[in-house]
């Protein structure tokens, strides 16, 4: 099961769908640059921890999927979190890009992390005494002058625009979340409780896992910032905000996973940054 779970997707396999949509366009052009970083931390042994990209080169394929950037946080312990994360990200890439014609963008998102679902839950029953498997995600997908993002568990998305404030724009699937939206708990109360790393959804659940499924549309200079909790647990959006600004991306990256460690480190942190250089809207495109 290992090996299956963690085999490498085949690109041509992937790319084989599409010949019957060689003449669709994308409607924007949208320069992206991009950096990523992730590192096991100062206490753990291993780092469950992913992150992921699936950049098709050709314009049917940006045109109807777009481009793809992901990152997870396995859990279950010892090898259990690793497979977890590795194999979701891979499954969901899969089958994301395999059907061409089949469903909107979102639609499409929702089934390739409940396709990710099944097989992270199956992987489970097979490798046995892993009830705990499981991992979150965080996908995000830009096409055109839109992004899609679907999120399980409590790693996040953030959106830094020029003249506003950072915003979250993920809601945690955790238990403190649950209670901060029933004024059980307050914001600050949620941050201190030994309870703010229980998560009430994940991919290996089970029957009945959802995604949330939310758009953006973006703009240039926009900088999108995914992460796990291993980074959003030590860093508040005022220093998250700090970190991303007036800096490349990969020095961001660096300077944020290095904050996280600073402040404690207890555990794996990753990030993936995208900043939209530029959006031009293509004659050739459809509307």
């Amino acid at each position: 099961m290992a090996d299956e779970t963690t085999a490498e997707f085949d690109t041509e396999e992937l790319a084989r769908g599409w010949a019957q949509l060689a003449d669709r366009r994308p409607t924007h052009h949208t320069e992206l640059a991009f950096a990523a970083r992730t590192d096991i931390g100062r206490v753990r042994e291993n780092n469950e921890d992913k992150f992921d990209f699936f950049l098709p080169d050709d314009a049917p394929t940006q045109a109807v999927r777009g481009r793809l950037w992901a990152i997870a946080d396995g859990m279950g312990g010892h090898s259990a979190g690793q497979v977890a994360s590795e194999a979701g990200l891979k499954t969901v890439i899969r089958s994301y890009f395999a059907e061409p014609v089949v469903g909107e963008v979102g639609e499409a998102l929702q089934q390739s992390l409940r396709d990710a679902n099944a097989l992270i839950t199956q992987a489970a029953i097979n490798m046995g005494a892993k009830n705990g498997m499981g991992t979150t995600m965080v996908v995000a997908i830009v096409l055109n002058d839109m992004l899609t993002l679907a999120h399980v568990g409590d790693s996040r998305a953030y959106l830094l625009r020029e003249g506003e404030r950072i915003r979250q724009l993920t809601t945690d699937h955790s238990w403190v979340e649950e209670q901060v939206r029933r004024g059980a708990l307050s914001r600050a109360e949620a941050e201190k409780s030994p309870y703010r790393n229980v998560i009430t959804r994940s991919i290996g659940m089970g029957d009945g896992m959802d995604a949330d499924i939310l758009t953006e549309k973006l703009f240039p200079e926009d900088i999108l910032l995914l992460a796990t909790d291993g980074v959003t647990g030590y860093l508040g959006e005022d220093a998250l905000a700090a970190l991303m600004s007036n800096k490349s991306l990969s020095k961001a990256a660096l300077d944020i996973v290095d904050a996280a460690n600073d402040a404690g480190g207890k555990d794996n942190s990753t990030v993936v940054l995208l900043k939209v250089l530029s959006i031009t809207s293509t004659s050739e495109g459809e509307s």
